[in-house]
């Protein structure tokens, strides 16, 4: 009202029906700023949120993406180089979780002392083999629980004298742990685990290397 007080007096000096007249297209105008306008804006709004929709890409998106192209949120513990996107927004990773570690044995060097021929025969821990206590060598030397089969049972040789038999057995080193029959001076006597194993094997002649390790 005060604006229209100041285009009365001061714009416009305006006779008593003009005056009513300018009044109701003030009015009017305000009207529809106050009361129209807030409807309008929130038309606009509501036009706004429903061409937001999601849009849904029938293609694929993308193809062959290099793992260095990737954003940090899908870098993985080890990316594989093929990243396939199948469909808009789902994306397919190949991911190696395991990693094959090879780890070299270190080769034994070993010195061989001395060389000779015998009658190698086999044989296991039973009773009718051996004694009450088939798994305990002479030496006091349980076989069973160690289960490798790295002992032999030799007469002529001190007990802990490492020895090799490589036209039977290759790069195997045996361990002397237990003995034989006394009648059986000249004969090595490889255990094995079970009796179809040593009768496989049977008796066989060959040389024997007495050896010392290097490392």
């Amino acid at each position: 009202m005060k604006i229209l007080r100041i285009i009365k007096k001061e714009v416009l000096p305006l006779n008593g029906q003009q005056q009513i007249i300018l009044l109701l297209i003030i009015t009017s105008v305000f009207q529809f700023v106050l009361f129209y306008t807030p409807v309008l804006a929130d038309q606009a709004v509501k036009q706004a949120q429903s061409n937001s929709q999601e849009v849904v890409v029938s293609q694929p998106i993308i193809k062959n993406v290099q793992p260095q192209q990737l954003t940090n949120k899908f870098i993985g513990p080890k990316i594989s180089d093929k990243v396939q996107i199948l469909s808009s927004q789902k994306i397919v990773i190949k991911v190696q979780t395991k990693a094959k570690v090879k780890i070299k044995k270190k080769k034994t060097v070993t010195k061989v002392l001395r060389t000779s021929t015998h009658i190698i025969t086999a044989y296991n821990s039973e009773v009718d083999q051996t004694d009450n206590t088939p798994c305990t060598t002479a030496n006091g030397f349980n076989v069973c629980r160690h289960n490798r089969e790295d002992t032999i049972a030799v007469n002529f040789l001190k007990f802990g004298t490492k020895v090799k038999i490589p036209e039977l057995f290759g790069n195997r080193i045996f361990i002397v742990r237990d003995r034989m029959n006394k009648r059986n001076s000249n004969r090595v006597d490889v255990w094995m685990k079970t009796r179809s194993q040593a009768l496989k094997f049977g008796r066989r002649i060959a040389k024997i290397q007495v050896v010392q390790v290097i490392n």
